[in-house]
């Protein structure tokens, strides 16, 4: 049955893929963030410009939102560079605060039944040490800072009682949002565009061969769009990925001929160095395919220091695995699966349309 769904961090990966779920099944949707998501879907929903940061403006903006019967959290906060932020105490901080700022006042005004919260692969603890192979859901808590813990006891102690909630583990989200903090398709896509405008190779930048998991958007929110009623979700943490492994060289071919770029060998370089440094470069391509004016940096956000981590550049030794069961999500009744590479051209050819990436050819 249809409900209202607030959607927190509306303009990022998992949450405008969340907006046009909801819309696509009758639901009425509230989309909270910065900046307005960029949906497929015709249908209205209401969008509240709210930076989550800013409690009083939050408080004021939830505080006629009586009718939401559900919550999507999909908002996160983190600082420049990125990687260095996942350790740092005020990164942790202010994650926290967001989501207690909007949670604290909603559940005064609103009947919630369901929230929705995400997380990922740190909460097995992958950015500080190996991890067990498969991770599953059933482990005990790995135990170091996180914001993850911060918001998942914050959030457990509102719901008692009160409302479900589920939490949601997806392993490297693959989508179209541009100025996000990680997201691949941009990046490699305007990596492939300074390579074809300067006459480069466009080789895999990264570093030793490294086997990885990755989750489409898509996928992530019609799980979440599962999850919403679905009684079996209630007061589970899953797993999310695609269903299958692979590894960037065997999917870099597909990618070049998606961009409409040949193949190069392998030439490893930091993208994000290289990227910013070629902000002119990425300027004169967009003047010359008609593009959206989106500079680079508006492009990238994060992202750039999202694809060093991602393709272990730098490694001489693979990072440990990071592989995550889904046995749970599946035997609780979510079966949804998709191809990887299928997931990234897709993703390109969105970014093609919507003349964010020039044309293939």
């Amino acid at each position: 049955m249809a409900g209202t769904v607030l959607v927190a961090g509306a303009s990022g990966l998992v949450g405008a893929a969340c907006v046009d779920r909801f819309l696509a099944d009758g639901w009425d949707v509230v989309a909270v963030s910065r900046r307005r998501p960029e949906v497929d879907s015709d249908r209205p929903f209401e969008h509240l410009a709210v930076d989550l940061r800013d409690e009083a403006a939050t408080r004021t903006a939830v505080a006629g939102l009586a009718g939401v019967t559900h919550l999507v959290y999909a908002a996160v906060y983190e600082k420049p560079g990125l990687i260095p932020g996942w350790t740092e105490q005020d990164q942790m901080d202010t994650n926290l605060a967001m989501l207690r700022n909007l949670l604290e006042p909603l559940t005064g005004v609103a009947a919630l039944r369901h929230v929705t919260l995400l997380q990922g692969t740190k909460a097995y603890g992958i950015h500080l040490h190996p991890m067990r192979v498969p991770a599953r859901e059933r482990q005990p808590r790995d135990e170091h800072a996180n914001f993850y813990w911060l918001q998942e006891d914050h959030l457990t102690d509102e719901a008692a009682g009160r409302f479900d909630w589920t939490i949601m583990r997806p392993q490297l989200v693959v989508g179209p949002n541009t100025g996000v903090v990680m997201n691949l398709p941009p990046v490699i896509g305007a990596f492939a565009a300074i390579c074809r405008a300067e006459g480069r190779p466009f080789g895999f930048p990264g570093g030793v061969p490294y086997v990885w998991e990755a989750v489409d958007t898509r996928l992530v929110a019609d799980a979440i769009r599962w999850a919403a009623e679905a009684p079996a979700a209630a007061g589970r943490h899953f797993n999310l990925t695609n269903g299958e492994v692979f590894e960037w060289r065997d999917l870099w071919p597909a990618l070049a001929d998606a961009l409409g770029v040949p193949a190069g060998p392998d030439e490893p370089l930091s993208l994000a160095e290289f990227l910013p440094a070629k902000a002119d470069v990425w300027d004169g391509v967009v003047a010359e395919h008609g593009l959206r004016p989106i500079a680079m940096a508006d492009l990238l956000g994060e992202s750039h220091h999202y694809a060093d981590f991602c393709f272990a550049y730098g490694a001489t030794q693979p990072p440990p695995p990071a592989f995550v069961s889904t046995v749970e999500i599946k035997q609780a009744g979510f079966c949804g699966v998709m191809d990887t590479e299928e997931s990234f051209v897709h993703w390109i050819r969105v970014l093609q349309d919507r003349r964010v990436l020039p044309p293939a050819r």
